[in-house]
């Protein structure tokens, strides 16, 4: 068993309330009318998450069981979520086509070439043909569900979006910010027999005489941006090292920085233009503030849903 699925096993198995006693590895965790949902139900369900984030904090053991606990409260609800929508689509009469599902089968069939190839790579991953389709019957009802009983694009006002605007017109700050090209020269081309510091003079001669930036910096910078010409594009001084960011941000349009002689290597800016700092104007985030408030809307329309299919179903968790 690996070190994750011991983790796993772990948290599943701790109760979710102060002092309660510990769930058994094959537990019910909870009870949607006459569906249960088991600890192996969300250990599947975690498993995929809970591998990115076992990479991620992999220094930090402390922070990844926070994280992973996190998770389980997250997918458990939306297990019982699920069941709540399921049971609905079974007691109001909704009926899938059979077609519609068969349509969607052969397209995953298609994806792998033919039946005899897809069977197998499902009994690769511990699936039958019949427990897959199930899985894809389950999805279509989910998808149709909330479809039905949501709105795909609810309509804001314009009002709410400037009342948003006003309440957060923070958010819409902007910093400084200058378009920027570099040309970088790091100390271990000495290893190669370079002289950075000479190097950097011959390429501000050479700039100085009309050769382009941006030719330049494809020949000699040794930066990822070196094949767009040294281009960094719009940048705040938080993006930049201080020793790096000081010169950049006391340049005007246009302007060159000359050589900046720092311990890893040798820099060149070119600053092509300048946007002091400003606070967006309310045409400018219009669509993002839409889109926010779409997504509020939305989440507010689906808990409601939600809470109201609770109130016609026994659920209990353990």
């Amino acid at each position: 068993m690996s070190f994750l699925r011991i983790v796993l096993a772990l948290l599943v198995c701790v109760a979710p309330v102060s002092g309660a006693a510990p769930i058994l590895a094959n537990a019910v965790l909870a009870r949607v009318n006459e569906a249960i949902i088991t600890k192996k139900d969300l250990e599947n369900r975690l498993a995929p998450d809970a591998s990115f984030l076992q990479s991620q904090y992999a220094a930090n053991p402390e922070t990844f069981t926070q994280k992973l606990r996190e998770l389980q409260e997250k997918y458990l609800d939306e297990l019982v979520e699920e069941q709540l929508i399921l049971h609905e689509f079974k007691t109001a009469g909704f009926v899938l086509p059979e077609t519609y599902i068969e349509d969607m089968v052969q397209k995953d069939i298609q994806t792998y070439g033919d039946r005899l190839t897809f069977t197998k790579t499902l009994q690769a991953q511990g699936l039958t043909f019949e427990s897959y389709k199930e899985r894809v019957r389950k999805s279509a009802v989910l998808r149709e569900m909330r479809r039905h009983n949501l709105p795909q694009d609810p309509l804001i006002s314009p009002h709410k979006i400037e009342v948003y605007y006003v309440e957060n017109r923070a958010n819409f700050r902007v910093e400084d910010q200058i378009k920027l090209r570099m040309i970088v020269l790091p100390s271990r081309l000495g290893e190669q027999g370079l002289d950075t510091g000479r190097l950097a003079a011959e390429i501000i001669s050479k700039l100085k005489a009309g050769v382009p930036f941006a030719e330049l910096a494809r020949i000699y910078s040794q930066s990822t941006q070196a094949s767009e010409g040294g281009d960094w594009g719009w940048v705040e001084r938080s993006v930049l090292r201080e020793d790096l960011a000081e010169p950049a941000f006391s340049l005007k349009p246009g302007e060159l920085s000359g050589v900046i002689t720092a311990a890893d290597g040798s820099y060149i800016l070119l600053v092509e233009g300048v946007i002091p700092a400003h606070t967006k104007s309310l045409p400018e985030v219009r669509d993002e503030i839409e889109t926010n408030l779409k997504a509020i809307e939305m989440k507010r329309l689906h808990d409601k849903w939600i809470e109201r299919l609770k109130t016609k179903s026994l659920v209990r968790y353990y």
